[in-house]
Formats: structure tokens, C-alpha cells, sequence
């Protein structure tokens, strides 16, 4: 095993692998659920996301703060072990009560992200951060592609979706159990007190460009996340354009990438601000703009997939980069309200984007994902700008 690959890092890494390979049947089947079997308007689907990422901002900035007072493992596992909430979407027989289900799930997946990333952090040397980080994205990514599968064969052989969405609760309970054997201790209580205020004081650890460059990527995180629509749309879109099993399946594609991008851009690349922008944030519009073009002028089902998978390009880059940031810049006493800070700036982004997605769809396809690109380019270019004499 290599030194950077230890068991806690193993074991964080595989009870993100674990949680994916649970909910994000749920992402991708959920927008099928409501619109297709519940006859939701597609606005609906926007609004439902909308409040998901938008009060789970909330959850990710007190989790993070919580994680740093009371210790993060305790936080990761609470917020971890109430995450199969989500797993009885399923059975619900109303739009409204589909979306209550799922979002509170979701609430509690957001708390526990940021003590699950910061420990990860704070365990890793600071030459082997962009490294483990990746390792984790793919990780983390291969569990939704498991997710991704069972749901299209499930959905093949019409096996009910309330009964795949009920199984998912499996591996994110086994999630769970991964997390517990986690054998992180944190700060001594004392120490860990006296640097959480030293550290509210102060906006980041090192020098005034490296505070920038904090400022840059909460920043950027939340204009990204005004483009980072759920890829229910996507979903949705290809599902319009052939049928449901190819809408599953792009979002199949999109993990795929994803998993293996995002260790491949925390090995190679070095030059982390301006990578993140440009493979980054300003893929990600071009990814989007794509998809929309193909879908307005009937391009067809490769070009579509075409933008499915720079998107996934673009995701890695961002799931293991934006962390890595955070990480290299923040102390171990307040890494836990650093990465609260950088999951909530991406849920505020999430909730404008699903809510203005929703609305533009209607209009028109080619509206939203336009809005879309617009705005990830934008991300990058205040990253680029605010990150680059950091020397990150």
C-alpha cells in the first residue's frame, strides 16, 4: 500500500464509494419518478432540487462548523446514517411528498460532507493532498456508476422503481459502518478550541494571496454552482431526445469520466487554481452549451453524449481540485468550517440554478443550458483572476 493510501484514507474513501453506490440511484431515477410516473410539469423537478441543494446549504455550513466543535467523525457518521431517508422517495403518491422525502435525505448528506472531506484532509500529507483527493472523487464517482447500472437493469427488467429506490438504503447503511471504523481522533479538545477561534478571526492561514484565492474559490464555487444544474436535466433531455434507458446511461458515462479525471487531474496537475478554471469551471460551459445545441437543432444522441462527457471531464477536475484548495490553505482546527463554507457556497449556486433551469427549460433547452455556460465560464474566470498569486 502506498504511503499515502492508508487504511483511514481507504476506509473514508470506500464509504464514499459505498454512499454513491446508494444514492445516486436516487439522482438519476428521481427526475423519472416525478415527471414520468407522478406527471410532475418539468418546472416542478427545478423547484424540487432547488429546495434540496438550497436548504442543504444550510446543513453543510452548520455541519462544518459542528465538525470542528464536536470532532468530525461524530458529525460524518450522524449525517451519513440518516442519509437512507432518501430511500423511501419512492413510495410516495405525491409530487410534494416525493420532494420532502429526497430532500431530507439529501439535507443530511450535505451535513455530512464537510467533516467527511475535511478529515480526509487533515490525515493527508500536504504533497499527497491532490492525490488523495482524487483517489477519493474516484472512489466516490465508482459508487454511482455501480448505482447507475443496477438502476438501468432494474428499470430493463421493469422492476418497480420504489423497490430499487428501498435497496439503495444497503450500501449507504454499509457507508456507514466504514466511517465507524475510522480510527481518526481529531485535535485535542483544548487545542482544538484555542485554533477554531484564532481561526474564525482570520479569513485564511498564509499569506494574503492565499486568503485571495480562498475568497476566489468560495466565490467561483457559488457562481459555478449557478450553472451546475442537477443532472436530472441532462437526464431528462437525452431521455426526450431516444428514451429513459439512454438518459440513465449518460449519466452513466458522466461518472465514468469523472471517476477516473478526477485522480488524474490530482496526480498531474500541479498548477491547481488554473487548471481547476479552465478544465474546470470553463469546461464545464462548454459541456453545457453543447448539450443544449444538440437538443435545439437535433444534432443527435453522440453529440449530446459528446457534452455528457466533457461535463464529466470538468466535474472530476472540480471535485478534486476545489477540496485540495481548501485543504492546502486551511488548518486542521478549522478545515471542517472551511469545507461547510465551500459545500454551502455550491448549494446557494445549486439552488438559484436548479430554480432557473427548471423555468428556462420550459422556454427552451438551449435557454437553460446557455444560462448555464454563461455562468460556468464566468466562475472561472473570477477563480483564475483572484487564485493566480497564490502560487497554488
Amino acid at each position: 500500500m502506498e504511503k499515502w493510501l492508508t487504511r483511514d484514507v481507504l476506509l473514508i474513501s470506500l464509504s464514499a464509494f459505498f454512499a454513491d453506490a446508494g444514492y445516486q440511484a436516487l439522482i438519476a431515477g428521481f427526475p423519472i419518478f416525478l415527471v414520468l410516473y407522478l406527471k410532475a410539469p418539468v418546472y416542478y423537478l427545478g423547484i424540487a432540487m432547488a429546495l434540496a441543494y438550497g436548504v442543504g446549504s444550510i446543513f453543510a455550513y452548520y455541519g462544518g462548523k459542528l465538525a470542528d466543535r464536536y470532532g468530525k467523525k461524530k458529525i460524518a457518521i450522524l449525517g451519513n446514517a440518516l442519509i437512507p431517508i432518501l430511500s423511501f422517495t419512492g413510495f410516495a403518491s405525491f409530487a410534494s411528498e416525493a420532494t420532502a422525502i429526497f430532500s431530507a435525505g439529501w439535507w443530511s448528506r450535505n451535513f455530512r460532507t464537510p467533516a467527511r472531506r475535511a478529515m480526509i484532509g487533515d490525515i493527508s500529507a500536504k504533497l499527497d493532498k491532490g492525490k488523495v483527493y482524487g483517489f477519493l472523487n474516484a472512489l466516490d464517482v465508482g459508487g454511482g456508476v455501480v448505482a447507475i447500472s443496477y438502476l438501468s437493469i432494474g428499470i430493463y427488467l421493469g422492476i418497480a422503481l420504489k423497490l430499487i429506490f428501498l435497496a439503495t438504503a444497503i450500501p449507504i447503511l454499509i457507508s456507514s459502518l466504514c466511517l465507524f471504523l475510522v480510527s481518526y481522533k481529531g485535535l485535542p479538545k483544548k487545542q482544538n478550541s484555542k485554533k477554531i477561534m484564532k481561526g474564525i478571526k482570520k479569513l485564511a492561514t498564509g499569506t494574503r494571496a492565499k486568503a485571495n484565492a480562498y475568497r476566489g474559490v468560495l466565490a467561483a464555487t457559488a457562481i459555478y454552482g449557478l450553472s451546475f444544474y442537477s443532472l436530472s436535466f441532462p437526464v431528462l433531455t437525452i431521455a426526450q431526445e431516444s428514451n429513459g434507458v439512454y438518459g440513465i446511461l449518460s449519466y452513466l458515462v458522466f461518472l465514468l469520466v469523472s471517476a477516473v479525471f478526477g485522480y488524474v487531474a490530482g496526480v498531474m496537475f500541479k498548477k491547481v487554481v488554473k487548471n481547476l478554471s479552465i478544465f474546470g469551471y470553463m469546461l464545464a460551459g462548454v459541456g453545457s452549451l453543447i448539450i443544449g445545441v444538440s437538443y435545439a437543432f437535433g444534432l443527435g444522441l453522440i453529440f449530446s453524449y459528446f457534452g455528457i462527457f466533457l461535463l464529466g471531464l470538468a466535474a472530476g477536475t472540480i471535485e478534486t481540485l476545489e477540496p485540495t484548495i481548501v485543504s492546502l490553505i486551511k488548518s486542521r482546527s478549522n478545515s471542517g468550517s472551511a469545507m461547510g463554507a465551500l459545500t454551502s457556497s455550491r448549494s446557494i449556486g445549486l439552488f438559484v440554478a436548479n430554480l432557473a433551469l427548471g423555468f428556462l427549460y420550459v422556454a427552451g433547452p438551449l435557454y437553460a443550458y446557455g444560462f448555464a455556460a454563461i455562468m460556468a465560464f464566468t466562475a472561472g474566470i473570477i477563480m483564475l483572476f483572484s487564485g493566480l498569486k497564490s502560487g497554488i
